[in-house]
């Protein structure tokens, strides 16, 4: 791949962990209605070679309700909830079995994981979301996340893919959110409506102007459910996360000469987009989340080596821990403490507080002993905890 100066090449090519969001209309063929097999091999090629370089690839996909509604025989174009619940139930396998045909060639396992909001609002459930996905990521699964329309209700629903998208991104600690549209990126005004409609490149800062730009649904292919405005929404919640945002085409023009692949290979040889920035990394964000956004639910009292090690860089382990105070559930922020009292760190638990009191003192390997299970040999994972 030609190496360029162009922003939205530059983060394609250097992001280390990806969300990739594929939404209804590139996944289902705009004439016959039933999956774009061509399209799907393009894009896999896409996430081979990226794979190939050492980059993580997670996918976001819609397209269950659509083919779904298809093999019920649902023509009617508005469908109740009911009705989308019972074609998301029939679709997903179609979706599913679709991602497995076309990552199997790259020697990719499709890993299905269907969500609904709680698993990324409620802490506890958050926590099992991304230990499951990291095992996944670990193993050389590409996960393929869907919302869980068949059991969510209004209440519980994010209402679009982009949203979830952005929420796993939030939740991976992605660098890059990439979202194919049938537009090539955010414009002044609606470019279907208005010739003059510029598009903006670059955009460093979320302002009433940008909002004001991002509106209208797609309204050409009446398969979709989000427009400019949710992908924006979408990119203010990874950009408060850390993450930066690419929006461009999903069906790029025709290939040129010597050029193998899908819509990312387009970007990556100059293909228009916008790049949403984000002032912050990741891990800085999340940090950030941990030390100043949440109330401590507990204490946890160490000792001094537990505090050199903290200071060094490394998890709390259960040996460390010489007291457990308050209640506290799986995934609440804690205070950590010194034999003094003072705050060494914040972080959150690994364990519910009477687990913790129950592990209190013990090597790692001895926890699955004194609870009949092993969730993880830490107390605070590192990366879960904020020195103070």
């Amino acid at each position: 791949m030609t190496q360029s100066a162009n922003p939205a090449s530059q983060a394609l090519q250097s992001a280390r962990t990806l969300v990739v969001k594929v939404g209804s209309a590139l996944l289902v063929h705009p004439r016959r209605g039933d999956v774009d097999h061509a399209w799907l091999t393009s894009f896999a090629a896409d996430v081979g070679r990226l794979r190939a370089r050492g980059q993580v690839v997670l996918i976001v996909s819609s397209g269950a309700v659509a083919l779904g509604r298809r093999r019920l025989g649902l023509s009617r174009r508005k469908l109740m909830l009911d009705e989308k619940q019972a074609a998301a139930a029939a679709g997903q396998s179609l979706l599913m079995r679709a991602w497995e045909d076309a990552l199997a060639p790259i020697g990719a396992v499709a890993a299905q994981i269907l969500v609904t909001r709680d698993d990324t609002e409620i802490r506890r459930r958050w926590l099992n979301a991304r230990a499951t996905v990291r095992t996944l990521l670990d193993l050389g699964a590409v996960p393929v996340v869907n919302e869980n329309d068949t059991v969510a209700t209004e209440e519980i629903r994010y209402g679009d893919n982009d949203r979830l998208a952005a929420r796993v991104a939030q939740l991976v600690g992605a660098d890059l959110l990439v979202l194919l549209s049938d537009v090539d990126g955010v414009y002044t005004a609606d470019p279907r409506r208005d010739p003059e409609a510029r598009r903006i490149p670059l955009i460093d800062a979320f302002t009433p102007e940008l909002d004001a730009m991002a509106e209208g649904a797609n309204t050409v292919d009446g398969v979709g459910t989000g427009g400019m405005a949710t992908k924006i929404a979408a990119a203010r919640i990874a950009a408060d996360a850390g993450c930066a945002t690419l929006i461009g085409l999903g069906r790029p023009p025709a290939a040129p000469a010597g050029r193998t692949g899908g819509p990312l290979a387009a970007i990556e040889d100059g293909a228009a987009t916008s790049l949403i920035h984000s002032s912050r990394t990741p891990l800085a964000a999340y940090k950030q989340w941990i030390a100043g956004g949440l109330a401590p639910q507990g204490e946890i009292v160490i000792d001094d080596g537990a505090v050199a090690a903290l200071l060094d860089g490394k998890s709390l382990l259960p040996s460390g821990v010489r007291e457990v105070r308050g209640q506290f559930g799986k995934g609440d922020p804690v205070s950590v403490l010194d034999g003094e009292g003072r705050e060494v760190a914040r972080g959150l638990a690994g364990y519910d507080a009477d687990a913790a009191r129950r592990i209190r003192g013990l090597r790692s390997d001895a926890i699955e002993g004194a609870l009949g299970y092993s969730d993880r040999p830490v107390l605070i994972h590192r990366n879960d905890l904020v020195l103070r």
